[in-house]
């Protein structure tokens, strides 16, 4: 659901960031270098430092979601190693006007520190630059306002190390099918900065380390409740797939519903962040092997670690990433706490046992 909302926001005109060449890392927006977010860190002198001074953070997020709940808590956890307090947390519900507003609310209890998606590039320059002007420090998750220069504007974006999203995707593929045979690729049909660098990972992966797979079926997908439909076409074209990439959680529940209904227990799927329906069929022995997902809580720790490293004054690496991770199984329940600071969904849980 999280990435539908994300993909209607594209075409509403925001987190519209230019496609990346293939590269074997992932790169920011503007091309920027990829820092570990392990290497954003504060040493005690700097939490001392920090302690004691009244300092305020806001957290504007773009929806309400167990993803910006996990970002929320390692956002909150961290601030709190240093006494600073969340004075405003607000919900844009996917509306560029209404984040403006919530802008223009939290400036209002002049926090010290600002964490944010910025929804549109164009509508969040404008809407952010008042806070700019007070001098407050803006960590960006995931896009970035448009012509902000980083260091004057803001002190860093933050979001998931998408390369390796697509790759470890691509090496649980070749697990699942004994590292030979032929698989279907189902991309992200639009310019959209996150899927674009993990589906061209995935089968950069595939075509460099793994000789012996072949990608037989290529399909593009721009909305999720076409991909029964699209997958059902691929399957009768190649209906010996050995197994089928999907961009994303919720089409590849479509996908998983064509394959139900030839009674296709052999095509393996691999796909993108955590969702019940997939994550059940996995657990369950199903076509699902596995699932790639950020560690959200670790996007949120480095977020407020990079603004308190601004507050003291100190320099803030341009673009960071945390870490991806690769949830099966035999350690879904580990992975769900991991990547979303909570427990699986309990039917989960239940089938794994």
């Amino acid at each position: 659901m999280l990435m539908k909302k994300l993909i209607a926001a594209v075409f509403a005109g925001g987190l519209l960031l230019a496609a990346n060449p293939v590269v074997a890392q992932t790169v920011g927006p503007q091309g920027e270098a990829a820092t570990p977010s392990a290497d954003v860190t504060l040493s005690d002198a700097d939490i001392a430092a920090l302690k004691d001074k009244g300092y305020k953070a806001a957290l504007l997020w773009h929806t309400s979601s167990d993803f910006t709940n996990a970002v929320t808590s390692g956002a909150t956890d961290e601030f709190a190693r240093a006494g600073i307090t969340i004075a405003v947390k607000t919900d844009a519900q996917f509306d560029a006007a209404r984040q403006r507003s919530d802008i223009e609310t939290a400036l209002a209890a002049k926090p010290n520190v600002i964490l944010a998606l910025p929804l549109d590039p164009a509508t969040s320059a404008e809407a952010f630059r008042q806070a700019v002007k007070d001098g407050t420090k803006l960590v960006f998750l995931s896009n970035l306002p448009k012509d902000y220069k980083q260091g004057t504007d803001y002190a860093s974006i933050v979001t998931d190390d998408l390369f390796q999203m697509g790759k470890q995707a691509a090496d649980a593929m070749a697990k699942a099918i004994g590292g030979k045979g032929q698989v279907g690729y189902i991309f992200h049909d639009a310019s959209y900065y996150v899927t674009n660098q993990r589906d061209k990972a995935f089968k950069t992966t595939i075509e460099k380390d793994y000789p012996d797979i072949k990608i037989v079926a290529e399909q593009g997908i721009s909305d999720p409740a076409r991909a029964e439909e699209l997958a059902n076409a691929m399957l009768l074209q190649h209906p010996d797939l050995d197994g089928i990439y999907v961009t994303w959680a919720e089409p590849a529940d479509g996908v998983l519903s064509a394959l139900r209904g030839a009674g296709n227990t052999k095509t393996k799927i691999v796909t993108l962040d955590l969702a019940e329906p997939v994550a059940l069929d996995m657990v369950k022995g199903g076509n699902v092997a596995a699932l790639v997902a950020d560690k959200a809580y670790e996007l949120g720790r480095a977020m407020a670690a990079a603004g308190m490293k601004s507050l003291l004054g100190q320099p803030t690496p341009a673009f960071v990433v945390a870490p991806a991770l690769t949830v099966t199984k035999e350690n879904v329940a580990q992975g769900w706490k991991d990547s979303l600071n909570r427990e699986a969904p309990q039917p989960v849980l239940d089938a794994a046992k």
